[in-house]
């Protein structure tokens, strides 16, 4: 075994998971490997399987600066991912809690139940200036344990009470169960959904992002999102030059067809641990294609894996880059995903009425 096992031992089953190793998180100060120790005992099989603990929260608001970005506050209701996307760019920050970017990060999660209080005690301060909150930029909200652990639920109900401009972005099919509060927000103007479609290839979604709905399964979300009237923005994210890229133009008209009412690109980003993980993904599942896809992934990114800078990182630059831009705004436009959508309502933000409060003559 390399380094790059992470100690996986011959006992192991790994099954429906998007990395293929746990290697040391960049802050640990060991390596793990395997080796034969000589023993020649017989490993006892056993199956990798998902573990959620749970975080008392203690903010719920994460703030950033970034240019790149269209929103200034976000809420995260997990760490960690099980959907296992092995693109992901949010894998490096499990190395925060000192676990791995590979296999850690998809079946070693954290649960943040309670956060609904905290994020309405942090919305209800006097100093609190609305702003359209985002949900689902770094881990998706609407991953398989929500459906036990109900902690985007928490996070929705205080939105919708509150009357709080929100804006999600998922894969999960899940989001469906919530109709009920993100109906009525969209009719007020105080909710968007994005949906995240990479391939309309059952077989290379099954492989790439292998715990995510397939890609006609999130089609049918676009769907009922839509026929319920949520406004749907189809996510092109993340093109992959030399291996998804082809498919830009169908997949963004089988969104259309949908209901999807806009549509947005990102080129792929592989941040720190995540660019070894998905070279090595591509030389393990994609071995005919593995060099020309490395090859114009630096292309887009000035000849490394990623380019981290503002302004870059997001679209790449160069040739290929361009050539996406192009494709993409020549299709949108044919399709009729252009108009732009009116911005979330922020003028309906105030307290839900508590038991006993009198009601409002105005």
């Amino acid at each position: 075994m390399t380094e790059r096992d992470g100690g996986l031992g011959p006992g192991l089953r790994v099954r429906g998971r998007g990395a293929l190793d746990n290697a040391s998180g960049r802050y640990e100060h060991t390596r793990r490997s395997t080796f034969d120790d000589g023993w020649d005992l017989p490993e006892e099989a056993r199956l990798l399987r998902t573990e959620v603990r749970l975080e008392t929260p203690r903010s719920a608001l994460s703030w950033n600066r970034s240019p790149d970005l269209p929103f200034d506050r976000s809420v995260n209701p997990y760490r960690g991912c099980e959907h296992g996307c092995v693109y992901c760019f949010a894998r490096p920050t499990h190395a925060w809690l000192g676990l791995s970017a590979g296999l850690d990060f998809e079946t070693r999660l954290v649960a943040r139940p309670g956060i609904g209080a905290v994020l309405a005690r942090e919305i209800g301060r006097k100093s609190y200036r609305v702003g359209p909150v985002a949900l689902g930029t770094n881990t998706d909200p609407y991953q398989p344990c929500e459906a036990q652990h109900r902690v985007m639920r928490e996070v929705l109900e205080v939105l919708a009470a509150w009357n709080h401009p929100t804006a999600i972005t998922t894969k999960g099919a899940l989001i469906e169960r919530d109709l009920d509060l993100l109906a009525p927000m969209a009719a007020q103007g105080l909710v968007r959904v994005g949906i995240s479609v990479t391939t309309l290839d059952p077989d290379l979604s099954r492989s790439l992002e292998p715990r995510c709905p397939l890609p006609a399964r999130r089609l049918e979300v676009i769907r009922r999102l839509s026929d319920a009237g949520v406004p749907v923005r189809v996510m092109v994210s993340p093109v992959i030059p030399g291996l998804t890229d082809p498919e830009l133009e169908a997949i963004l008209a089988a969104a259309r067809s949908a209901g999807a009412v806009a549509a947005s690109w990102i080129m792929l980003r592989l941040p720190l641990e995540v660019a070894p993980m998905m070279e090595a993904w591509l030389r393990a599942k994609q071995p005919g294609r593995a060099d020309k896809v490395l090859a114009r992934i630096r292309d887009v990114h000035g000849g490394r894996a990623y380019d981290p800078q503002w302004g870059k990182r997001m679209r790449g630059q160069g040739l290929w880059s361009d050539l996406i831009a192009q494709r993409f705004d020549k299709a949108i436009a044919r399709l009729g995903l252009t108009v732009a959508q009116p911005p979330l309502r922020c003028d309906l933000f105030r307290p839900p009425e508590a038991p006993g409060d009198q009601m409002s003559l105005f």
